[in-house]
């Protein structure tokens, strides 16, 4: 699998840039990514805040994450366009039958693929070996580009999991 994402990332962008990430509850067809993808970039291109048109960007990434990202050096994203972000992934959600707002549910690299595991389920996947300290997690926490760059797909034992890791042992 190829974890390479950061140069899909709009380089004309602010690393203090919003991001927002969206977790589907399973892995899309191809069929069903390029739609997605049609329907993010229709999106973005149509996305305002106060009339005013947002720096915008999104993509579906791995097949199974909507990332949308707003440069506010043109425009500040209010309430009212995150509230419009927000249904839109919620229509996604609905047309495709997915679960995007599903935040006890994590996702990591294992054997190549996405896999995910619910949190009441870490403790037993630790013990059992199928995630260490070295295993990738998906840290859906990251609010900026920049920390969309550099914290997303990080190990486990550098994410806020590594406490329950130590647990486990």
């Amino acid at each position: 699998m190829n974890l390479e994402y950061k140069h899909l990332l709009p380089e004309d962008f602010s690393p203090s840039s919003r991001v927002w990430i969206y977790q589907s509850s399973r892995l899309f067809s191809l069929s069903e990514a390029f739609d997605i993808e049609d329907a993010i970039n229709k999106f973005c291109e149509e996305w305002r805040s106060h009339g005013a048109d947002v720096k915008a960007y999104g993509n579906l990434f791995f097949g199974q994450f909507v990332v949308l990202i707003a440069d506010e050096s043109q425009a500040a994203v209010s309430g009212c366009s995150t509230d419009s972000s927000v249904r839109f992934i919620k229509q996604l959600g609905e047309q495709f039958h997915v679960d995007f707002f599903d935040r006890t549910t994590l996702a990591f690299i294992i054997k190549d693929k996405v896999q995910l595991l619910p949190l009441a389920q870490f403790g037993y996947a630790a013990d059992n070996g199928f995630i260490n300290g070295d295993t990738l997690y998906f840290n859906n926490l990251a609010a900026t580009k920049e920390q969309l760059e550099n914290n997303w797909l990080i190990p486990v034992k550098d994410s806020w999991l590594a406490r329950k890791l130590k647990t486990t042992i």
